[in-house]
Formats: structure tokens, C-alpha cells, sequence
């Protein structure tokens, strides 16, 4: 039987996978007056592991209007993480609050509950929700995506047009693979074995909600407690060792001999009974080449995947779809922004997978918990494979406080002295330039923009939606940085030859009076104190006769 879908030809976009990121791009489309089609293959509600949410989430779901209704289903609160892992032989935990006052947790979800949560929103926002509705193919033709097919679990088939596709289809990844834009990951060759386990003990108070992540001599173990009793348990390990234990064992047999040789793990789970799985997902770190092209976006893990370590699985699919949704809407309202605004988006994306991939890499490369082949071999992750990924995750943790989220977890493992190195480095250098640039400075300073620095006007994502900006642009800042007017019209006044004063007197000029010369005199010095210490300008000659 083969049919088209009901108002084909009316859809602007069409939506495949009713996941966290699909229902999110679709429903944030629907708000804003676009006709969606969301394609799901199964009937929710459905079971998926990615239980453990991240403060990041929380906003969206505000966004998104659902808020209110993930508090009231009663999930347990996550108000952190606690680790058997680094260097110390006991258990540490970390909070949310002590970096997030507005959002100081976030929760432990049942996906299926959560999902459908999401889900329905989507249609209460006027989304067209089609569940039991498989996508079996796009025509790329020309690597343009414009139309899918589609099966649904009666038997019916058909095709559907739009003027845009949005991939959220998850590990499945239906355009990138045909498109062939997935490249594997070859730094986290691992494999998850995982179930849902009754009875499961909890931590001690303050702790019994969050989720549990223990070192063992073959990999680490999470414990997730859910609610009604539930956890989610699952094991990490190498992946060819794991296949070769199943091999032997059977999946349930390896995954309990595993559980067995844990440490406190084990114990909680002493009078636990295992009510679902186990099950198996294997070699699933992985990025793709591209993330938007014509007439397609991909979002969530259609895009890329890190592993679970740091649960960022849920947020990287939420925050992707806020931008996507944001990113077609630019394109129909201002087509100048389509190629532009293309680029940022995937470069925004990279810049948060390849964030938390970098913090993966060291925190199994700093652990000293166990001395076994699993963790050897992890400790090379530690030695950075992209030099500018690992560059962009120095300036990301240099100056963070200690109480910093990646500071606070790193500094738990032996780091590399690579990466410790650098940050101090980094560090030692910035309060340099900062002690060298106060209120003392001459107005008759030069100051010299740092080589390859300059303001170019570029889209920028900010406050839900892109819009043109001045953006700051410099090899050490390569993906740009939105600055005020007066930055832009500031660093435009440096050329390695005015001095302070004189920019100060241009500025003024065309402020028109509005300010008064002492006011942008330290409006200037602060600026170009923020600039000095960032990298942006790198030298100050002092000249009295400029």
C-alpha cells in the first residue's frame, strides 16, 4: 500500500525522531508559525537510556513551556555527581550549586516519562506528531535533502516534501549516513553494557540522588537512581574486550562478573534484582564532518556523540535544537544569514562536542584509582590528538576558579603535565598582562593589535536567536567573539601608532558629547586592559610625542 502523507506539500519542515532533540527543534518551529511533521518510528512511551540530566537542560525545558511538568512527574533531583575516581582511594562529590546559583540542580529523569513529556508538548504547540512512523531513506541528491520516504507499522508508505529536513533520528543518523559525514571516534573504541536494576542502595545523605560513577580494573560503572526504586546501572569498557567477555559469558553472564569485581558499586547492588536488560551499545563516540547544509540540519546524536562519562548526551541534543530551530528561522526571515549563520552553527556545535570530549580524554587519562590495561591504555587520551580543540579547552579551564566545574573534577586525577603545564602557563601570563596594564597606564601608551586581529560582521547566537554582530576575530579567538559597538569601534582606532589619548579624543568626537572625556578615557583603559589580558592587543609602546 503507498500513499502520501496527509499536507505534504504544506510542511516547512519535517522532523525526524521524537527524541529530546527532534520534539524540542519542533516544537521551538512550531512557536514560531512554522508547519511541522515530526516522524517517530516507535510509539512512546519507550525506554532509552540517558537518564541524568545537566543544569544546561533546565532553561530549555523552561523554554520549551515543560518545565513545570518534569518537576511535578516527581523525578529525583540531581544535585551532583559522586565519584570513585583520580587519585583518592574514597569516594568525592561535587555540586551543581557551587557553579550554578540559578539552576543548582538538575534531575535523574525515566526517559520514557520524559520523553513523552516532550513529546506531547510538541503536538500541544501544533506539531504534527506522527508516531510508528519509520523514515527509510532521504534523496540527497546534489548533497541537497528535500523530501524522505517513510514507512508506518500498518503498512502504509509514501513520500513527504519540505523545505527542510532536521535529522534528530539519534545514533541512526539517517542523513549523515547518507550523506556520509559520520567519522568514528578513535580515542573511545568502548562498549556499554547496561540494564535497570530494583532495590539498588543508595548514597548516604546529601548524596542519594546523585548519580554514583566508580572506577573498577576494566573500565568504570554508573549508577543512576531513578524513581519507584529503579536505577539505571551500567558498565564502560573496552570494546573488543567486552565483545570477547560476552563471547565467553553471555551478555548477562559478563555484565554480573563485571558488577561483581567493582568495589562499592557491588555492595549496593547486593540485594538488588535486575528487572530489564542488560543490553549493549558499542563503539558510539563519534562527530560528524558537517552539521548543516541545503535544506538539512542534523541535531542531537544525528550529529555526533561523546562518551557518557559526563551524561552530556540530552543537553548537547537540547542546546542543538534550540540553535537549529533558531537557524531556520534566520534563514526565512533574513536569507543573507543562510551560508554565515550555517557556519557558526556548526562551529558552535564542535566547539561544545569537542569541550566535552577534551574533559573526557584527561579525566580518564588522570585517573590513578587503578593500574590495569583498560586505564594504560586510556592514559594516552590524555595526549592531545587536535591541537586547537585541546588549546580552546586550556583557555576554557585557565582562570576558572577552583570551584569551577571542570577545575573541581579535574583536579580530583593525576593530570598530564602537558595540560597542567599549559593552564598554568596560560594563567601566569594573563595576570601578567593584568598587573602590567593598571590604572597607571599613560594615555600616551600605543597600543597594537595582536597579529591576524580584526572586527568582522558575523551572525552570532545569542538570547534564542542569530543576529548580525561585531565579532572580534584572532587566531586565539578563531570562532570570534561578539563585542559591544564601542569594542568594535575601539579596536578599529588601534594601529600600532595612535596613542591612548588620541583614540580617547577620536571616541569622543564620536560620542557627540554624550560622554564626558574622563568617562571614555576609563571606558578605553578598561577595555584595553580586558583586550591586553585576552591575547587581543600585545603591545603597548609608549610614545609622549602621539
Amino acid at each position: 500500500m503507498t500513499e502520501v502523507m496527509s499536507l505534504t506539500d504544506n510542511y516547512d519542515a519535517v522532523v525526524i525522531g521524537g527524541g529530546p532533540g527532534g520534539s524540542s527543534a519542533a516544537t521551538l518551529l512550531a512557536k514560531r508559525g512554522w508547519r511541522v511533521a515530526l516522524l517517530e518510528r516507535e510509539r512512546f512511551p519507550r525506554q532509552h537510556v540517558g537518564e541524568s540530566l545537566l543544569p544546561a537542560s533546565m532553561p530549555v525545558l523552561e523554554e520549551l513551556g515543560v518545565l513545570d511538568k518534569v518537576e511535578a512527574a516527581g523525578f529525583p533531583k540531581k544535585w551532583g555527581a559522586t565519584m570513585l575516581w583520580g587519585r583518592e582511594p574514597e569516594p568525592w562529590s561535587w555540586y551543581f550549586s557551587e557553579t550554578n546559583r540559578t539552576y543548582p540542580h538538575a534531575y535523574q529523569v525515566w526517559r520514557p516519562t520524559f520523553d513523552k513529556i516532550l513529546l506531547d508538548n510538541a503536538r500541544t504547540a501544533g506539531v504534527h506528531v506522527h508516531e510508528g512512523c519509520q523514515v527509510t531513506g532521504v534523496d540527497c541528491g546534489a548533497d541537497q535533502v528535500s523530501s524522505l520516504s517513510y514507512r508506518t507499522d500498518d503498512g502504509a508508505s509514501g513520500t513527504i516534501e519540505a523545505e527542510w529536513i532536521v535529522d534528530a533520528s539519534g545514533q541512526s543518523a539517517i542523513v549523515g549516513r547518507a550523506l556520509g559525514l559520520r567519522r568514528w571516534d578513535e580515542r573511545f573504541r568502548n562498549m556499554a553494557v547496561f540494564g535497570y536494576f530494583g532495590g539498588s542502595a543508595r548514597l548516604p545523605e546529601p548524596d542519594n540522588s546523585n548519580i554514583f560513577i566508580e572506577s573498577y580494573e576494566d573500565g568504570w560503572v554508573w549508577n543512576i537512581p531513578l524513581w519507584k526504586g529503579l536505577s539505571s546501572v551500567g558498565i564502560v569498557v573496552d570494546s573488543a574486550q567486552g565483545a570477547s567477555g560476552i563471547a565467553e559469558y553471555s551478555v548477562d553472564g559478563y555484565f554480573r562478573r563485571q558488577l561483581d569485581s567493582t568495589s562499592l558499586s557491588s555492595k549496593m547492588l547486593s540485594s538488588a534484582r535486575l528487572t530489564d536488560g542488560p543490553h549493549v551499545v558499542k563503539d558510539w563516540s563519534y562527530t560528524s564532518t558537517q552539521t548543516v547544509g541545503e535544506g538539512w540540519i542534523l541535531v542531537g546524536d544525528a550529529a555526533c556523540f561523546v562518551d557518557p562519562l559526563f551524561s552530556s548526551g540530552v543537553h548537547l541534543a537540547m542546546m542543538s535544537a534550540v540553535m537549529a530551530a533558531a537557524y531556520l528561522d534566520a534563514c526565512r526571515n533574513d536569507p543573507s544569514m543562510r551560508g554565515p549563520a550555517a557556519r557558526v552553527y556548526q562551529e558552535l556545535y564542535h566547539t561544545e562536542y569537542s569541550h566535552f570530549r577534551e574533559l573526557a580524554a584527561l579525566f580518564y587519562a588522570s585517573n590513578r584509582t587503578v593500574e590495569s590495561y583498560f586505564w594504560e591504555s586510556r592514559r594516552i587520551l590524555g595526549e592531545p590528538e587536535d591541537d586547537e580543540a585541546r588549546k580552546s579547552f586550556v583557555r576554557a579551564v585557565a582562570g576558572q576558579s577552583a570551584r569551577g566545574y571542570e577545575r573541581a573534577v579535574l583536579s580530583k586525577g593525576a593530570l598530564p603535565e602537558e595540560f597542567s603545564s599549559s593552564v598554568r602557563a596560560l594563567e601566569s601570563e594573563r595576570q601578567e598582562k593584568a598587573k602590567g596594564f593598571g590604572a597607571n597606564t599613560a594615555l600616551e601608551d600605543v597600543p597594537a593589535l595582536a597579529r591576524g586581529a580584526t572586527v568582522d560582521r558575523r551572525p552570532i547566537f545569542a538570547e534564542g536567536q542569530f543576529q548580525w554582530s561585531d565579532v572580534l576575530i584572532s587566531p586565539q579567538r578563531p570562532e570570534g567573539v561578539a563585542v559591544s559597538p564601542f569594542v568594535a569601534s575601539l579596536v578599529c582606532e588601534i594601529d600600532g601608532s595612535r596613542s591612548v589619548r588620541r583614540i580617547v579624543e577620536s571616541i569622543g568626537v564620536r560620542a557627540s558629547g554624550q560622554l564626558d572625556e574622563d568617562s571614555v578615557a576609563q571606558a578605553v583603559l578598561s577595555t584595553l586592559k580586558i583586550l591586553t589580558v585576552d591575547g587581543l592587543v600585545d603591545k603597548r609602546a609608549r610614545n609622549p610625542r602621539v
